[in-house]
């Protein structure tokens, strides 16, 4: 039953924090799906890739509603994202976790020093 809640909570937290910032639940998901769940890497790259699918078109009803959604953006964004994350789960498989490691912690760096100083 702990380990239940645990995994609810974590969803809970990715969700909301993906609703909040628009980040997509992965910068939650993914670390704690390695450090509190004990996954292996890859697999908790394809569990929260499944995981946002739910989350983003939640927080996506809302944006329509609300009118926040730039149409021209975001079609165009999501063609490119589409053929980005198919190349991009491809990749996956070639690379070996130490670069993965690197490759995701540099990228978290640099999000966050962005969204603070820029």
């Amino acid at each position: 039953m702990r380990n239940f809640l645990k995994k609810i909570i974590i969803g809970f937290l990715a969700g909301f924090v993906s609703g909040l910032f628009s980040t997509g639940g992965g910068l939650i998901l993914v670390p704690a799906f390695i450090y509190l769940l004990k996954e292996e890497p890859k697999r908790a790259r394809g569990t929260s890739i499944f995981c946002i699918l739910p989350m983003v078109l939640t927080s996506s009803f809302f944006y329509y509603k609300e009118n926040y959604i730039g149409w021209k953006i975001a079609i165009l964004c999501a063609i490119g994202g589409t053929i980005g994350g198919y190349i991009g789960a491809k990749i996956l498989k070639r690379l070996p976790e130490k670069i993965m490691k690197i490759v995701f912690t540099i990228f978290l760096i640099y999000a966050s020093y962005n969204m603070l100083f820029k």
